[in-house]
């Protein structure tokens, strides 16, 4: 097997989103046998969907997706699916082959090992953290072998131990690999080419070296393609002015002003389109509501290990404008604990009569999927207690979310653009308490600064659980309970 041989090609390929919405304008691209390749873009921008082609789960509108020799193709996804929450770890990985596996056992063994996890083969997925789930998510693509492997944001929820392990395995692996992320230092440890879908364009640009080059790259192209163009619109005025000049003159020189507005209308139309920088959110402030004195109190926690809940001791108390990190490995009980503090589920923590809470979860569970991003928004709002539809669509506009975002169901959103929609419905929510469980899954690295800067400014009470040490080191901690300790 050739290692130059190509194994994927997107031949002008264009697709719809819902008949309506262009993802892809005749886009060509193509991969190689071994390649380790990034997909970059912009929130929304079509990546998975991109995957999806390359599976054969959905179709072309025109052009051609070829598979070489129909190779084997997994994915890994984003998120569990809603409708095999309720599967067992067995029932799970069965549901990736075709056909019943007899000896499926001895295979789930092995791939639990690659992504060290224990997982008992008669429990629920949904009783497994969301660190927990990123694992088997990984597994369940590991364990078909295929030839081209596709992972969706293959770290998120993951800690620092568990990113490790993948990128071991990555850097092992002998076939070809894509993956979609936005952790810039996991894709350059094992990536040496990039594929950027253009969110404007529609089309695939294609650049080799890893993120960093390919962010050097683009910059230097930009510099070189606006400086070409201010040469050409200085020439192009001039022609204009002359031509103007010309004409009040009559007789012949009408003539050559004609041919000067043709020259001009020449050098407009060789003017390069410049690729425009992927747009981040505006600064914003998260208004906290008003609280006096001690915001909530914690006693007791519950830790998760060896599949068991012990409870330990503690003694948290949080006030107003105090930050609270909560740290430990996956699966120790982290969402678990923000979970019941968000819906008053324990006893052992307590919690300001009257607060207001603001729970950003990382399943993005806690919005109504059927709701439009409107309808959900102005929701929020009324929680809190302003109902100007104006500083709505104002919060809405700094979060990227457009007049045609708005009309759009939370369930067709991307995770990305589910995470936007989040953080605006905190802005407009005025929580005393703000209860963030990995606010950084999903969201594109362009807007990390800004919602770090916004999170360390936060005047009411927080408490926080991120893996991402760079987003945490921006934002002002207090406290760090560690619940491995």
């Amino acid at each position: 097997m050739a290692f130059n041989e190509v194994v994927i090609r997107f031949d002008s390929v264009s697709f719809f989103y819902g008949s309506q919405k262009l993802i892809l304008d005749e886009a060509s691209f193509s991969v190689k046998r071994g390649s380790k390749i990034t997909l970059m873009g912009q929130n929304g921008a079509g990546k998975s969907t991109i995957f999806s082609l390359i599976a054969k789960n959905i179709e072309p509108e025109s052009g051609a997706v070829n598979i070489n020799n129909n190779l084997s193709v997994a994915i890994a996804k984003q998120v569990v699916p809603r409708d095999q929450m309720r599967l067992t770890v067995r029932e799970f990985f069965q549901k990736c082959f075709k056909n019943k596996t007899y000896d499926i056992d001895p295979k789930i063994d092995a791939v639990l090992e690659v992504v060290d996890l224990h997982a008992p083969y008669d429990k629920e997925i949904r009783s497994f953290s969301g660190g927990q789930q990123a694992r088997l998510l990984l597994a369940s693509a590991i364990i078909q072998n295929p030839d081209i492997l596709l992972l969706d944001e293959p770290t998120n929820n993951l800690d620092i131990q568990g990113i490790s392990n993948l990128t071991k395995f990555l850097i092992d692996y002998n076939k070809t690999v894509i993956v979609i992320s936005h952790d810039a230092n996991f894709l350059n440890s094992f990536t040496d080419r990039v594929l950027y879908l253009d969110v404007f364009t529609k089309k695939i640009e294609q650049y080799n070296g890893n993120y960093f080059d390919v962010v050097e790259q683009i910059a230097a192209r930009i510099k070189k393609e606006n400086a070409e163009n201010a040469r050409h619109q200085k020439v192009i005025e001039a022609k204009k002015y002359q031509a103007n000049v010309f004409a009040k003159k009559g007789g012949q020189l009408r003539m050559v002003a004609k041919r000067m507005r043709e020259k001009a209308q020449e050098l407009e139309d060789i003017k390069v389109d410049v690729r425009r920088e992927d747009k981040t959110i505006r600064p914003f402030i998260i208004p906290a509501s008003s609280t006096v004195g001690e915001v909530m109190n914690i006693t007791s926690v519950a830790v998760m290990k060896n599949h068991k809940f012990s409870q330990k001791k503690v003694n948290i108390d949080v006030r107003k404008n105090e930050h609270l990190l909560l740290i430990g490995p996956n699966g120790i009980g982290k969402s678990t604990l923000l979970e019941s503090l968000a819906f008053g589920k324990t006893e052992t923590a307590k919690i300001a009569p009257g607060v207001r809470i603001g729970y950003y979860r990382q399943d993005f569970s806690t919005l109504n999927f059927e709701d439009t991003v409107y309808e959900s928004l102005e929701h929020a709002m009324r929680e809190g207690g302003d109902a100007k539809e104006e500083r709505m669509r104002s919060v809405a506009a700094g979060f990227l979310i457009t007049a045609e975002f708005m009309r759009t169901k939370i369930g067709d959103l991307s995770e990305g653009q589910k995470g936007l929609v989040a953080f605006a419905r905190l802005v407009l929510e005025r929580p005393g308490l703000l209860i963030l469980d990995e606010p950084t899954n999903h969201i594109n690295f362009r807007h990390l600064p800004i919602i770090a800067a916004a999170l360390n400014e936060y005047q009411g009470a927080m408490v926080l659980v991120s893996h991402v040490p760079e987003f945490v080191k921006q934002i002002r901690i207090d406290e760090i309970l560690n619940l491995d300790k």
